[in-house]
């Protein structure tokens, strides 16, 4: 045992230096001494992925949690490989099962919220992952017919559940056919004319129905509105606290009506007390449930909870949330506030992204994932380069791949109107910077009017970079 301990020792040291065969040497030297020591199996499987052999990583795992089922590191062990294998939704179960062995295990936290990210992000990417899917497809005479079709509901549905393999079904014309409904382009290549279809009548504005007249109301419920107005005018004035009180008085004559616990909420978040905010909406959706409220309070309840979480800059859950007010009930408002924070929850993504890389520029994971922020922020010019410096570091990484196919199909494929593009592009920070830079502005003018003047500005590789910058983006065409 004590040699054992002294080859662990050995290997750890090796794994650190970056000597990972070494350390792999080391491990399974002390194995065949100690063959039931679990920490041996746990550190022999870190060195395996370390290495890239994953295969190996996992067996490792397994035999890690099948020593000591109750130790969260094997589980994390086990979950890395599996991600790093591609099988996400594996890792994901694997993740949920050590913090059931340890639910205070902050590794194993921390790699359930990364893999749940992954997911969203792929989810988001993926046109056939639309939650009215059929619903749109069923509103297009190109898709209509095919619907009818089980083979064609099998094959919506496997795009749906495993986006990976939309490369390897573009060949289907039934798949280029509804991409074109999905994303709203022509993707047919035909020359001659179709027949145009006259678009539907717009549908009817959904309304409310028209609340009870107040003097049929019981008593009980007319103090209840005449706190609440009380409180408006407190709420107007900021008077925050008598707000509160009225609100709260409301409430104990009406407790089966979720606005109060709503009027409450909005008080707590313009004092900036957002978790007490997030309570109070949490409940007023429970007392909504319970007494059949209608939809659109239950969608201003959850766009309330997403908006406390974008006020604190934690856009993950903000999206969580403003998904699910639209679920409830789809308002412009709600939609713009969730591709706003969509679009920095990615710019931040990508900065952590080029962090990893500049801290490790061989760690190819870093490329691929700022390769798909890239992708979901619609710059696929970039998105390619960054995608084939990944396929430099390792040729065979599937993600790297089938990101590079996405990006092709999607850049060959894409239409957008001059007002998309201003709209993606003005939401850039480093454009926003470089679009309020006085000098820039005046060049660009200067380049608008004599296009050969751009030849000479590119000579100064500062204004060259930013220039770039405003090509990728779609801003500047260079024919």
């Amino acid at each position: 045992m004590e040699k054992a301990s002294q080859l662990k020792d050995q290997g750890n040291k090796a794994l650190s230096a970056g000597n990972v065969d070494e350390a792999v040497r080391c491990y399974t030297e002390a194995l065949t001494l100690d063959p039931s020591n679990h920490v041996l199996f746990s550190n022999r499987s870190a060195a395996y992925a370390k290495k890239g052999d994953y295969d190996n990583a996992l067996k490792d795992a397994c035999q890690t949690i099948k020593i000591k089922p109750d130790w969260g590191k094997g589980y994390s062990r086990k979950a890395a490989a599996l991600e790093f294998l591609g099988r996400l939704e594996d890792a994901k179960v694997t993740y949920q099962e050590g913090l059931r062995q340890e639910p205070s295990n902050q590794q194993l936290k921390e790699g359930l919220q990364n893999i749940e990210a992954r997911q969203a992000e792929r989810k988001m990417m993926n046109p056939f992952s639309i939650p009215n899917l059929y619903e749109k497809l069923e509103g297009d005479s190109r898709t209509r017919a095919l619907l009818s079709d089980p083979s064609y509901r099998e094959l919506l549905e496997q795009l749906r559940n495993k986006p990976s393999e939309l490369g390897t079904k573009l060949q289907d014309p039934r798949v280029m056919t509804t991409l074109s409904v999905l994303l709203g382009l022509d993707l047919s290549g035909m020359d001659e004319e179709e027949e145009v279809t006259p678009p539907p009548p717009p549908k009817p504005k959904e309304t409310a129905p028209p609340p009870p007249k107040e003097e049929d109301l019981p008593e009980n419920k007319r103090m209840a509105l005449k706190e609440k107005e009380l409180g408006n005018a407190a709420y107007k004035k900021k008077d925050f606290a008598t707000a509160l009180k009225h609100y709260e008085e409301a409430l104990k004559h009406d407790p089966t009506n979720m606005t109060y616990l709503l009027n409450q909420a909005a008080v707590h978040f313009e004092k900036g007390e957002f978790d007490k905010c997030r309570e109070l909406c949490d409940k007023a959706i429970e007392v909504g449930r319970e007494n059949r409220e209608d939809y659109r309070q239950i969608a201003k309840a959850y766009a309330r909870i997403g908006n406390s979480y974008f006020k604190q800059d934690k856009y993950k859950e903000a999206v969580q949330f403003f998904n699910k007010s639209l679920t409830e009930h789809r308002t412009p408002d709600v939609l713009k506030k969730c591709q706003q924070t969509k679009l920095l929850e990615f710019q931040l993504a990508l900065k952590d992204c080029e962090e990893c890389i500049k801290l490790d520029p061989s760690f190819i994971k870093g490329y691929t994932r700022k390769g798909a922020a890239l992708e979901a922020m619609k710059d696929f010019s970039k998105a390619m380069d960054v995608y084939q410096k990944a396929l430099e570091l390792d040729s065979n990484s599937k993600e790297a791949t089938e990101g590079l196919q996405r990006c092709m199909v999607s850049q060959a494929t894409r239409n957008d109107s001059p007002e998309d593009v201003k709209r993606r592009a003005m939401s850039d920070p480093e454009v926003q910077q470089i679009m309020s830079d006085p000098a820039m502005r005046i060049i660009l003018e200067q380049m608008q009017k004599d296009p050969q003047a751009l030849s000479d500005h590119l000579k100064n590789p500062v204004i060259a970079q930013k220039i770039q910058k405003l090509i990728d983006i779609g801003l500047i065409a260079i024919r």
